[in-house]
């Protein structure tokens, strides 16, 4: 006698002696293993089409911040640099109408226009970035282009740059593929001579090489986890025609490329003249297309960061302003800190000035402000926990003693 047929799930085929529990239906069998999975595809499913929806409706012309409203808050967070300010300000209000272009009858379509913002190390190029993302309703990352390599190198590919961009966006593509990418230091990618480079130059001239099809926009195969790319892994196709990629670099010494070029073009009998209107102390707001190009960029990527923005050095009174003024200032964290303990920490006001004649003569910009102000309270914060204190002074005496027991340590070290 023929025994009992037993029951196997319609999905996978195994029998109930094989699963610990089956689920029956009208026609057929699921097994829980089964039952999970479905029920975890059917909720990525779901999940993916709401997020699309409810994400592409956040954007619309009448709620869209204007330049003038981009620029009121990064004055919140950024002192001076009023012309990158409104570079920024327009073209990510540019970016924003760009995506929410319809397609009209008379067939214009808006281009978009990367952006390049060149300015010494700690004039807040970064902090810009980081800034802007606070208020934007589209995925932002910021990528360092240091780590780049051209493909089949030690290094990260150019693509590691999307894979940021899908992570933030919880890998929803159509978002991903309105979003904005930071590349920081693409001064570090400049090739080594100004001459096209007879052997490899893998992590310059290579990367940009690679970089100009993600600028210019084309479909990109990304791997979703970065890292290297081998045949058996799974690619993401991104479209960046719609991403607004913004670079920044300190372009360290610039400055000489730029003033031979103004000395070049001063000639004739107005000579003299040109060359006294010439502010010899900040080069850097004289900066052209051509520059880039004598320090190593290559014409195509040149052409493909059409926007072209300068920062200003960071002057004495900007330095004094950046310590105290905006709502993320150096000294206001420390108070934060301080007062999360129950203290209130008190600056003297001499000690703000000694702050900034140091952070100019360490000549680091804004950077250097912070450096100097951990050093000098580096001790107190070790102590002040363990203390019952309510208040705390710090006094020019005792930021002149921290600082030069800081220094004295150094010496030490490097002998």
């Amino acid at each position: 006698m023929a025994g009992k047929q037993k029951n196997r799930c319609s999905f996978c085929g195994r029998t109930e002696d094989e699963v610990g529990f089956m689920i029956s239906g009208l026609n057929g069998f699921i097994c829980e293993d089964c039952a999970q999975q479905a029920y975890e595809i059917t909720q990525e499913a779901l999940g993916f089409k709401n997020k699309t929806s409810a994400d592409v409706t956040t954007l619309d012309l009448k709620t869209l911040p204007k330049p003038k409203d981009i620029k009121t808050f990064l004055d919140q967070y950024v002192i001076g640099q009023e012309d990158a300010k409104r570079y920024l300000s327009v073209s990510v209000y540019n970016h924003y109408k760009r995506l929410l272009q319809s397609n009209d009858a008379d067939e214009v379509e808006i281009e978009k226009s990367n952006i390049i913002m060149v300015g010494s190390t700690g004039t807040g190029k970064t902090l810009l970035a980081r800034t802007i993302a606070k208020m934007l309703h589209v995925p932002f990352t910021i990528v360092d282009a240091t780590v780049l390599t051209e493909a089949g190198y030690v290094g990260e590919d150019i693509e590691s740059i999307l894979t940021r961009l899908l992570q933030v966006a919880d890998y929803n593509v159509p978002e991903a593929e309105r979003g904005i990418v930071f590349i920081d230091e693409i001064d570090k990618i400049a090739r080594k001579g100004d001459n096209p480079s007879i052997t490899r130059d893998v992590s310059g001239e290579g990367v940009q090489q690679g970089l100009l099809k993600l600028l210019e926009g084309s479909v990109v195969l990304v791997p979703p986890q970065g890292g290297r790319k081998h045949p058996d892994q799974k690619m993401i196709p991104v479209n960046t025609k719609n991403i607004l990629f913004i670079c920044g670099g300190a372009f360290d010494g610039i400055e000489r490329k730029i003033a031979q070029r103004l000395n070049t073009h001063v000639v004739g009998y107005n000579a003299d003249r040109k060359a006294m209107m010439i502010d010899k102390d900040n080069l850097m707001q004289y900066i052209a297309p051509q520059d880039l190009k004598s320090f190593g960029l290559i014409p195509e990527i040149i052409g493909r960061l059409p926007v072209l923005t300068y920062l200003n050095p960071l002057d004495r009174n900007a330095l004094r302003s950046i310590l105290t003024e905006p709502k993320n200032s150096i000294i206001k964290q420390y108070i934060k800190l301080f007062e999360m303990d129950g203290v209130k920490l008190i600056f003297a006001d001499d000690v703000y000035e000694f702050i900034v004649d140091k952070a100019i003569e360490y000549k680091l910009g804004a950077r250097g402000l912070r450096s100097i102000v951990e050093t000098i309270m580096m001790d107190v914060m070790f102590e002040i926990p363990s203390q019952k204190k309510k208040t705390y002074n710090v006094t020019i005496e005792y930021a002149c003693k921290q600082l030069g027991k800081a220094n004295l340590r150094h010496l030490q070290l490097s002998e």
